[in-house]
């Protein structure tokens, strides 16, 4: 597979809508995710702010909503994310947003 998500960590505010929209669209029981957002521990940082990250990840489960694809939609993932942090599209294209995008990104590919 030559595909990969975008994930900006900047913007994820924790709302788990990729989550669920993943586990509806493959009927996935419960205690089973495509994608998982998983939260860091608050940290107060030198300047007094405060670092709070929510993270997610993909598990062995997803395969990047491959019938959605193959009919030309995007990944539940992307398709409902509330904060548009979430992007979809080959690895090269996604190479070529992460050095455009600001903010704590990660490319993501399933195993």
């Amino acid at each position: 597979m030559d595909n990969a998500l975008l994930v900006n960590y900047e913007y994820c505010f924790g709302c788990h809508s990729c989550e669920v929209a993943c586990k509806k669209s493959h009927n996935l029981p419960l205690g089973e995710w495509g994608i998982k957002v998983q939260e860091t521990t608050p940290q107060k940082l030198e300047n007094g702010r405060w670092m709070w990250d929510f993270v997610p990840y993909i598990t062995e489960k997803c395969d990047f909503c491959a019938d959605r694809v193959k009919e030309g939609k995007k990944p539940s993932c992307v398709q409902h994310c509330l904060a548009f942090c979430i992007e979809y599209g080959t690895i090269e294209e996604m190479v070529k947003r992460l050095g455009e995008v600001k903010g704590k990104c990660e490319i993501l590919i399933p195993r």
